[in-house]
């Protein structure tokens, strides 16, 4: 067996409406049309590369959030929003336009990354690939982390 690819992420939210304005008119992932009988329940995502790279299952106000932290479970989602720094700046103004406060921000050398938290918690990465760096180049990949300077 061979994975190819990450294929899509499916994540628990308390409230679906919230979640959706998040993604989808924050972060600007494009909402797939649900199903009627699934309407209101969940909601799928996608960049255009395939039928879905997100979805989002509502669970309810009062369901508990695994925590932050050292724990076993999910660390943070990445997501590449272009290759410049420009792009990212521009991300940077959105969110803040949007009321999201940017937690982080670390130059990885073949990254320039960004982080925040969704509604529920959860940790997102929002980064643009460097030009010019080699992914193939261990010494460039795993570089000491960096504060971001853009």
């Amino acid at each position: 067996m061979e994975i190819r690819e990450l294929g899509h992420v499916v994540l628990f939210v308390k409230k679906l409406d919230r979640s959706v304005h998040f993604y989808r008119d924050v972060l600007g992932f494009r909402a797939i049309e649900s199903p009627k009988h699934l309407r209101g329940l969940v909601q799928a995502f996608s960049s255009g590369r395939t039928h879905h790279e997100m979805l989002l299952i509502e669970v309810g106000e009062n369901a508990p959030h695994p925590g932050n932290g050292h724990r076993a479970g999910l660390y943070h989602i990445g997501f590449k929003i272009g290759d410049t720094d420009e792009e990212l700046a521009a991300a940077i103004k959105a969110l803040a336009d949007a009321g999201i406060p940017v937690q982080g921000a670390s130059d990885h050398t073949v990254t320039h990354s960004i982080y925040l938290y969704d509604p529920d918690g959860n940790e997102i990465e929002l980064y643009i690939d460097v030009p010019g760096t080699d992914w193939n180049d261990a010494d460039q990949v795993l570089a000491r982390t960096r504060p971001l300077r853009l």
